[in-house]
């Protein structure tokens, strides 16, 4: 037996077809209905009532010519006239079994087969119309499709964003009202407006509405389902637009019913004169019954030849739906459908046509309500997604959680950092004056609203992949306020317009790569509008510098180029970069120190990090730079380092780590004033005596190089601070190491020593945070060493 649920199921899922039943297929539904019947009637009366009745028939042979039921009709009088005479009746000594005998011989014989089986035909006919009507339903190539979208369509009709999205739309069409004369004027510009549009528009009164509709509520749950059925939509629309499946076989299935149907007018036009009331029947029984002629009486033929007239005007009508449906297939264009009205209606403009079985399907469902239609619309629009993900995103990310990420970036702004979400929340602008700083790393779909102008404290805006559309009034608040932006995406070509406007900014910095085509002319934006840019940084691949860095060039204080290995070649517009103070070429594959550099009169830091240089006999050159105060060379090949670096006596910071140095030459003594000297991750084996004389070092790094020993006269730079000597091979170090009174961080840990000289507790300031060592050569210090060291 099937089971009680599943049968309510089976019944409540049939209705759900009827929204792709137009008006022609439910008015072939209630025909088949009524031929059913017609059926059905005719079955009962065969099984339940006599169906035919004889008498033996006494004829001369002159008469057995002549039909032996014809003798009982007068002359000229056919049977369908009724009018019988009066005959005297003949005694036949027939007992009853006889009688039932020569009935049932007779209609099996004698009566038409048409006459017979006349309600069997319409039973059968009937079922094949119907199967035909409901076949496409069935079928395993459509029935998965149609099932599917019978399934969205309701959720999507009962959606409450669906009544949400449309209530809001209806909501601002109620705002705008009536526009007044002055609007048409406007519109149409001056002059076009003629007077009799004037005094039309003005005789209408202006609609106002006091109150808008009200706009139903969404809780998260309610916009969590109807986000996926968003997803849902787009996935079936691609599935569905694929392929013309639906409409080709509704166009089967309708020619297959018109064949069906004309086929049956045909032979039931010509068969229902069969049925007759009065039939002869000769049959050879005289030795059973003693007759062999008899005259039978049909008792259902009138019955039977009215419903079958009944049944043919039903198969008529049946067969004109069939052809007008025939005529909507092929004189309409079904595989396109588009929206038009349904945009002008909501207001969402960006709702696609679509075609193929989407398309036919939608034509169906507006034979029988266009509401379908239009509530199923709301979740193609694009723009209908991004407000139900706004509406979401305000319910996940409150105010109090926003606050709970903000903290101090780098810079010591209070920085909102939000990352992976679909949009921006509106909440974020209820924090008002907190956000100093905003940054948006992989947040997709972001369009500033006019609410940005609530941040009246923010100053720095980073976009780290995350496309944004700033409008204009939106715009003009961030010129006005910010100072610093950061851009990054996977081309620079994709870096918004408007932000090549932002004419307060101080600060710019780009990440992208320049397409194939680009990336040797390395062009960019016009950045003439920055007119107060001080600080440019542009990391990609190009092969020169951006020719629209000269825009800048007169107040440029700070240029970063860093080109991920990509070789840059043309450097020559650098020169006119006149009050540049800190240029960084980093990963530029640079082999040589560029030339135009020397030209920067006013350059105070540069580096050079990442690249291919070898040598830097160039540096001679660098005492034109008579500024420079940090030369950065670090994570290069530079084998040495030539004598005439003595020349820069005035630089300060000198960066070589990461470099294969073997020896430094005793002429650094000579630059008086280094106070900071990295040479850490080299080949060095010992340090010069002269490094002594750099009485303002107060920055030595030396680890991860081969010292076995340190010079005693390093020991003479009496305000040095750090002393990295990690990760080499010393194996003593001097008791002189006292001298050093302003030293607070030593690093010994990773070398051969066994252990620490007493002398370390006259380091005053060095302490145990600041002393990087193994723990046993630590605990092998005096006791009152390590006390004074472990003093706050």
């Amino acid at each position: 037996m099937i089971p009680v649920a599943e049968f309510k199921q089976f019944t409540e899922q049939q209705p759900a077809f009827k929204v792709l039943k137009p008006w022609w297929d439910v008015l072939a539904e209630y025909l088949t209905v009524a031929m059913l019947m017609i059926g059905v009637f005719g079955c009962t009366l065969q099984v339940t009532q006599d169906k035919i009745i004889c008498l033996p028939s006494h004829e001369s042979r002159e008469n057995q010519s002549e039909a032996p039921c014809q003798q009982l009709l007068p002359r000229g009088i056919t049977e369908e006239g009724g009018d019988f005479r009066e005959l005297s009746g003949l005694k036949n000594n027939l007992d009853l079994q006889q009688y039932s005998f020569i009935n049932q011989l007779c209609y099996e014989t004698a009566l038409h087969w048409y006459a017979k089986y006349f309600p069997y035909l319409v039973v059968i006919h009937t079922l094949i119309f119907m199967v035909c009507t409901s076949f496409w339903f069935k079928f395993p190539g459509t029935s998965s499709k149609i099932e599917h979208f019978i399934s969205i369509l309701g959720k999507c009709f009962d959606s409450p964003w669906t009544t949400r999205a449309l209530s809001e739309v209806s909501g601002e069409n109620h705002k705008v009202g009536r526009p007044t004369a002055a609007a048409v004027v406007t519109v149409a510009g001056p002059g076009k407006a003629t007077e009799g549009e004037k005094e039309k528009v003005l005789a209408e009164p202006e609609k106002v509405v006091t109150e808008p509709p009200v706009v139903t509520l969404l809780d998260k749950k309610e916009g969590e389902q109807a986000k996926a059925l968003f997803e849902k939509v787009k996935k079936f629309r691609v599935h569905v637009e694929e392929g013309d499946i639906l409409y080709t076989m509704y166009i089967r299935q309708t020619v297959l019913k018109v064949c069906k149907f004309l086929a049956i007018l045909v032979y039931n036009v010509i068969y229902v004169e069969k049925i007759s009331f009065l039939v002869s029947c000769r049959v050879q029984t005289s030795e059973v019954t003693g007759y062999g002629s008899f005259c039978c009486n049909h008792t259902k033929a009138h019955l039977f030849s009215k419903l079958a007239f009944c049944y043919i005007s039903f198969v008529c009508v049946y067969g004109l739906t069939c052809l007008y449906t025939l005529y909507w297939l092929f004189h309409r264009p079904l595989k396109e459908y588009s929206f038009r009205s349904v945009r002008e209606e909501t207001g969402m403009g960006d709702i696609p046509d679509v075609k193929n079985d989407f398309a036919f399907m939608l034509h169906l469902i507006d034979q029988y309500d266009s509401l379908y239609s239009k509530r199923f619309a709301v979740f193609l629009s694009e723009v209908s997604e991004s407000r139900l993900k706004q509406l979401n995103l305000n319910h996940e990310w409150t105010p109090e959680k926003l606050r709970q990420k903000l903290q101090r970036n780098a810079r010591g702004l209070q920085e909102l950092a939000l990352c992976m979400l679909p949009g921006l929340p509106d909440t974020v602008f209820e924090l008002g004056s907190e956000v100093e700083a905003l940054r948006l790393e992989a947040v997709g779909d972001i369009t500033f609203p006019p609410g940005l102008s609530q941040l009246v404290q923010l100053r720095e805006l980073s976009l780290l992949h995350s496309p944004a559309r700033l409008p204009f009034s939106s715009q003009i608040f961030l010129r006005d306020h910010l100072k610093v932006m950061r851009v990054k995406c996977e081309e620079l070509r994709e870096v918004p317009l408007w932000v090549f406007g932002l004419r307060g900014l101080e600060e710019l910095h780009l990440e992208g790569l320049f397409p194939p085509e680009l990336a040797r002319a390395a062009n960019l934006e016009s950045l003439r509008e920055l007119k107060h840019l001080k600080v440019l940084s542009l990391r990609s691949n190009a092969a020169k510098v951006p020719a629209s860095v000269t825009d800048v060039a007169g107040h440029l204080q700070r240029l970063s180029l860093h080109n991920d290995g990509a070789r840059l070649l043309a450097l020559n517009s650098l020169k006119k970069l006149a009050v540049l103070r800190e240029l960084e070429l980093v990963a530029c594959g640079l082999e040589r120190i560029p030339h135009a550099v020397f030209s920067l009169g006013a350059l105070q830091e540069l580096d050079l990090q990442d690249n291919h240089l070898r040598s830097i006999e160039e540096i001679l050159s660098f005492q034109h730079c008579r500024k420079l105060v940090t030369l950065r060379l670090w994570h290069n090949q530079i084998a040495y380092v030539p004598e005439h670096v003595r020349r820069l006596r005035g630089l300060e910071q000198l960066y070589l780590s990461h470099n294969k140095l073997e020896t430094l030459p005793s002429q650094l003594g000579m630059c008086s004033g280094l106070r900071l000297l990295d040479v850490a991750h080299n080949g060095l084996r010992a340090l010069p005596p002269e490094l002594g004389l750099l009485q303002n070092l107060q920055h030595l790094a030396v680890s991860y190089n081969a010292l076995e020993a340190l010079p005693d006269e390093l020991f003479f730079c009496s305000k040095l601070r750090t002393l990295l000597l990690g990760y080499n091979h010393l194996s003593h170090l001097s008791p002189q190491i006292g001298a050093l009174r302003a030293l607070s961080r030593l690093e010994l840990k990773g070398n051969r020593l066994e252990a620490l000289p007493e002398e370390l507790g006259r380091c005053g300031g060095l302490k145990k945070t600041g002393l990087l060592v193994e723990e046993a050569l630590y605990e092998g210090l005096p006791a009152e060493v390590r006390d004074r060291m472990e003093e706050e």
